[in-house]
């Protein structure tokens, strides 16, 4: 039996970059003929695409984990490495991605419409790139970074012009049934529906989709029966149907007191999405169905009820999905107003990319203090935390370069202006590192030789052994050497 899935928890993480390859090229007669270390390759993106032969979320919810390919490292000779595969995960038309706080990061509404679930990492760059007038031969490369990995909630909401609303057994089913192709389950128990029905209504030169909703119930805002679950399926319709049993037998039901329970809970039900431009469920437009005018006590009732759902500004109609008898003229109303708020709300135009340039005179970097270091500093900044992920810390002129991007962009003097001491402990992303201004960065400097950067051995500051060391000489522990 098939499940329909309307929202699941997916766990994306995109692929990671090649590192760089240091490499120098070699032949008869050149033994140092100069880097040619190639770059590592991009990781692969995961994206998430709208596709018409996906109805629901139900693979995700069997699959909830998703990973793109990673790149491969580069190689001598120039060699790149090649870019990681990218993942393209199908999902169903109106299907809103929120992000683990609940706030909505893309609405995909239309054949084709992607998003970018997951950034791919990007790959280092090869020695062969790092060459510069200072650094004509560099020892080293630059790391590939991770991909993008997070958590995203993935909710359907369907997609229909109107939406059918009721208490259960109502008669919304066998509704959606004469009016359409639709085939969904009937019976005469509640709660027979529990997943929404989509049909296709044509009326003249008008074709709608009806969506049939289960059930709702006093508190289904707040979350009793199936309403919770359910509700988002109205948030996309413009136009909300009141379908209402009149031939109930249940003490202390009548069409007015359903109709009013049901608009207590559209009205509770927050929408998630606020820029939809169809406003809250209250605001949308109403039609009132009585349903089983073919029983006559039902009939009468659906006749002394019509006035004052009349005197709301509500269409009114008077139907039987057993005998079809009004379904006519409810066709043709339905397709009316359908056809209002198509005129009222042409579909708007693809989106189009954002170059958002950066800002003249933006640094691109903070520095603040450490909460909990005292003297110590911590610099925000996509640049330099980026930049420390590529280095290789292992290699001190993969370590001198860093200082040297870093000093270029202002690191070094916006430490200097707020006090910072020699050795104070400065943060930047996962690494902390101890500040040398002794040290001259920014500034060409002769090499000697392949990963080696002379500008770390002149630190004549006291290491922390040495320190550790001076203290257990004055208590009189060891003996001064």
């Amino acid at each position: 039996m098939s499940k329909f899935i309307d929202r699941v928890v997916l766990h994306v993480r995109a692929g990671k970059g090649g590192h760089g390859c240091s490499s120098v090229h070699r032949e008869k007669f050149k033994p140092l003929g100069g880097p040619d270390g190639g770059n590592g390759g991009n990781g692969g993106d995961v994206v998430l695409e709208v596709d018409p032969n996906v109805h629901t979320l139900l693979d995700f919810h069997f699959h909830p984990h998703a990973k793109a390919g990673n790149g491969k490292p580069g190689e001598g000779g120039n060699r790149s490495g090649k870019q990681g595969d990218g993942l393209v995960l199908k999902v169903p038309d109106g299907t809103v991605v929120l992000d683990a706080d609940g706030e909505m990061l893309a609405d995909l509404v239309g054949v084709g419409s992607r998003f970018v679930a997951a950034q791919g990492g990007r790959g280092g760059l090869g020695n062969a790139a790092l060459v510069s007038r200072a650094r004509k031969a560099p020892g080293f490369a630059l790391l590939g970074e991770d991909g993008q990995e997070r958590d995203l909630v993935l909710e359907l909401k369907s997609v229909a012009d109107v939406g059918l609303v009721g208490f259960p057994s109502a008669g919304k089913s066998s509704l959606v049934s004469v009016l359409s192709a639709a085939k969904p389950k009937i019976a005469d128990y509640p709660f027979t529906t529990l997943v929404p029905n989509l049909g296709v209504v044509a009326s003249g030169e008008t074709t709608f989709t009806i969506a049939d909703v289960p059930g709702l119930i006093p508190g289904a805002s707040e979350g009793r029966g199936l309403g919770l679950d359910f509700l988002r399926h109205l948030e996309r319709c413009a136009v909300l149907a009141h379908v209402v049993d009149c031939a109930t037998l249940e003490p202390g039901r009548d069409p007015v007191s359903d109709v009013d329970a049901l608009e207590a809970e559209l009205a509770a039900y927050q929408p998630a999405l606020k820029d939809a431009g169809l406003g809250d469920l209250a605001d949308r437009p109403r039609v009132v169905v009585l349903n089983k005018a073919d029983v006559p006590d039902a009939d009468e009732l659906a006749d002394l009820v019509t006035p004052e759902f009349e005197a709301r500004g509500w269409p009114v109609f008077k139907i039987s999905a057993v005998t079809r008898e009004g379904l006519r003229p409810l066709t043709f109303a339905l397709a009316d107003l359908v056809r209002k708020y198509r005129e009222e709300h042409p579909k708007a135009e693809p989106a189009r990319q954002v170059l958002r340039p950066v800002v003249k005179g933006d640094s691109g970097f903070k520095v603040l203090p450490d909460p909990e270091e005292p003297g110590g500093f911590i610099v925000i900044g996509e640049r330099p935390e980026r930049w420390v992920r590529q280095t290789q810390f292992d290699n001190e002129e993969a370590i001198g370069y860093l200082a040297d991007r870093l000093a270029r962009l202002g690191i070094e003097e916006e430490l200097a202006k707020l006090g910072a001491e020699p050795g104070a402990s400065v943060t930047i992303g996962d690494y902390c590192f101890d500040w040398e201004p002794q040290i001259a960065a920014g500034v060409e400097t002769t090499l000697t030789s392949r990963g080696i950067d002379p500008r770390l051995s002149q630190n004549d500051r006291i290491g922390a052994a040495e320190r550790k060391h001076a203290s257990r000489v004055r208590r009189g522990l060891v003996e001064d050497e």
